[in-house]
């Protein structure tokens, strides 16, 4: 069953459509968009063996000229170099202003050919065609793009939205049981920081760990429902001026972890299930919510098969160094996104070095 929700922005709104299939109508969708017909379509080799034939033939059917550029698959490609590829295709194949980039991958390729297609020109239409659960519910929604920094994630970067999101959760049947298990982290965020209706859905199931335990209609639900939770949180704060910030819950250690252990060890779902874990610890230190939360938090995150202890090998000084670059902090002080109850959370600079220590020391 097909839904479409929308992005309300002052300037640049635009539809997130689910339906199953639907890669085959990109084309068509693309067309209704009135853009050039030059198209870029940035992949990984994984995905493009799998999906790029679907895409790049709907797309000619619908009158576009499509070329494209593939980029090795990983977080540690998501760099400045992998930017100049896409910048060095643009180039070769004559993009102009009107012309259309389109991100045919998970989170990474969708970060990547955002921040590409923000920059060339000075800015050209972009396209994003998730193909992880991940991106699905997150990634791909609200106009975040960028790269990481050899000393942080995400720290290079733009707001740019897209003009479409596409989802076909048709295409999560290929999808490795590792990565989604990843993109359940992000919906179970969305369960603690503002549906709790979502959360209690998902306390339902038996299991959380592997998508053929899940009915189809339960996984649509789960798309949408994260969907629609992203929408109404950046239609209200595009910028992350304040309320936005609260997508981040669980980020804060995890954006650590993952530079810590030079994006290879823990992929992105994975460091937020272990950050989402030390948020509600910490949250518990303060007073700020209770201890049946506390587990009811954890046994969902297990349940999804995700980690709740920090790797092995990491330096606590090291985390509580590498939280200085987090783009949250402010005048000096780290904001962390902590849980008052299922469903609401609250941003605060008054998490201590010497909590954060001890709630480390409890997951090591």
């Amino acid at each position: 069953m097909p839904f479409a929700i929308t992005v309300n922005l002052p300037d640049n709104s635009y539809e997130i459509a689910i339906a199953p299939n639907s890669l085959q109508e990109l084309g068509g969708k693309m067309q209704a968009l009135s853009v050039g017909k030059k198209v870029l379509l940035v992949s990984n080799p994984e995905v493009f063996a799998l999906y790029g034939e679907t895409a790049i033939s709907s797309l000619t059917a619908a009158g576009f000229q499509v070329f494209h550029c593939i980029l090795p698959a990983g977080e540690e490609y998501k760099t400045l170099a992998s930017i100049e590829t896409i910048y060095d295709a643009a180039l070769a194949n004559r993009l102009e202003r009107s012309s259309t980039m389109v991100a045919l991958g998970g989170g990474v390729i969708g970060d990547m050919t955002g921040f590409a297609a923000a920059t060339w020109l000075r800015g050209i239409n972009f396209v994003q065609v998730p193909t992880s659960l991940l991106a699905m519910v997150d990634a791909s929604i609200g106009g975040k793009t960028g790269v990481n920094h050899p000393q942080g994630k995400n720290l290079i970067g733009a707001f740019y939205q897209p003009l479409l999101v596409l989802i076909d959760p048709l295409v999560l049947q290929t999808l490795p049981p590792r990565e989604f298990r990843a993109g359940m982290a992000e919906v179970i965020k969305y369960g603690v920081i503002w549906d709790k209706d979502l959360f209690a859905q998902m306390e339902a199931v038996e299991r959380l760990d592997e998508m053929s335990y899940l009915d189809a209609a339960f996984l649509q639900e789960i798309i949408v429902r994260s969907c629609q939770s992203k929408a109404d949180v950046v239609s209200k704060d595009e910028k992350e001026a304040g309320l936005r910030a609260i997508l981040n819950y669980g980020h804060t250690i995890a954006h650590a972890v993952e530079s810590l252990t030079g994006y290879t060890q823990v992929i992105h779902g994975e460091a937020v299930g272990i950050g989402m874990v030390a948020a509600s610890k910490i949250a518990l230190m303060m007073q700020l919510w209770d201890g049946p939360s506390d587990q009811r938090q954890l046994k969902l995150i297990e349940k999804a098969g995700l980690p709740v202890k920090l790797p092995s090998g990491l330096d606590i000084e090291a985390i509580l160094d590498s939280l200085q670059t987090d783009k949250k902090v402010k005048a000096g002080k780290v904001r962390f996104i902590l849980p008052t109850q299922i469903g609401e959370v609250t941003i605060t600079d008054k998490v201590t070095p010497d909590i954060i220590r001890v709630v480390l020391a409890q997951m090591l």
